[in-house]
């Protein structure tokens, strides 16, 4: 088969984890487009805009020199990044709920900049397109592309080989049989010439340090990926996306965008219409809202 990357199956972790909760779920955020707009959509939550923006500060420091990393504080950054997800943008109730995460983001970025670890040692990159995704042809024959973003690919210099360090903001561990690490070492395989001698996720919130794991045995994780990757093809060939539940956790938020229940408040870099759902204030709003510190 000639290869057509607009034709190909373009798959990720992102991807296959929708499709593994819910196929309805995989369909309403990858493939279903609003009529109108002819975009994708996606429901914003103050979980979302957190994770976004602090990976956005941490990951941008891997394009400076190490020398030039904390030259302008990240936590400078933070304030500026987070304006984009000030307010509806991120999916926030109020203010108390807003200055909530962005303490949360503050801690993290203190963090970051109290513990640099493999923050303030050579970063490599792996190929990307113009968007900055990095992706490859992970199965010519049956025409799909595997891609992703690698937060950070540490070099370690005296092995002349990378370290993966994925970032986490949320509250809860990685699930063991998650396939993130393993498709990451199938991309940095495959868009980097270095062997990858270890892999890290570093909670943010929480460790000072990337907890290290175990490197995924690589035909291993291929052989997973490329199970679920026939799985979602056969899916789109014969449209078949139902939730098994008739309805559930995963897939009811885009259902209630479809059915009109949802604000538009804006459109992201990759073209999704962002759409944030009612919900009630946790807080009185008589409560005092207590800003971390941060510089302006």
């Amino acid at each position: 088969m000639q290869k057509d990357k607009f034709k190909a199956l373009w798959i990720s972790h992102s991807k296959i984890a929708d499709f593994l909760k819910c196929p309805r779920l995989y369909y309403l955020r990858n493939v279903y487009k609003d009529p109108k707009t002819r975009h994708k959509i996606t429901v914003m939550t103050p979980s979302l805009a957190l994770g976004q923006i602090v990976h956005d500060v941490v990951e941008s420091l891997s394009n400076l020199p190490v020398e030039q990393r904390f030259l302008i504080s990240p936590l400078e950054k933070l304030a500026v990044a987070w304006q984009k997800v000030s307010g509806k943008m991120g999916g926030f109730i109020d203010e108390q709920e807003e200055q909530e995460y962005k303490n949360r983001a503050i801690k993290m970025i203190q963090n970051v900049i109290d513990n640099p670890g493999p923050i303030l040692r050579k970063a490599i990159k792996a190929k990307t397109d113009e968007s900055g995704l990095s992706y490859y042809w992970f199965d010519e024959e049956e025409n799909i592309i595997l891609s992703g973003k690698i937060d950070w690919l540490e070099y370690l210099e005296d092995i002349d080989s990378v370290g993966i360090v994925d970032f986490k903001t949320g509250k809860n561990d990685e699930d063991e049989d998650s396939l993130q690490l393993p498709i990451y070492l199938l991309l940095a395989k495959n868009l980097q010439s270095r062997p990858v001698a270890k892999m890290s996720y570093w909670y943010l919130d929480r460790d000072s340090s990337p907890k290290e794991v175990n490197v995924p045995d690589e035909r291993e994780a291929k052989e997973k990926v490329a199970d679920i990757a026939k799985r979602i093809k056969l899916a789109t060939q014969i449209n078949h996306f139902k939730c098994p539940k008739g309805g559930c956790f995963a897939c009811l938020p885009l259902e209630r965008i479809l059915n009109g229940e949802g604000e538009m408040v804006g459109t992201s870099n990759y073209n999704q219409d962002i759409y944030i759902l009612t919900r009630q204030p946790k807080h009185q709003p008589s409560e005092p809202i207590i800003p971390a510190d941060i510089p302006h």
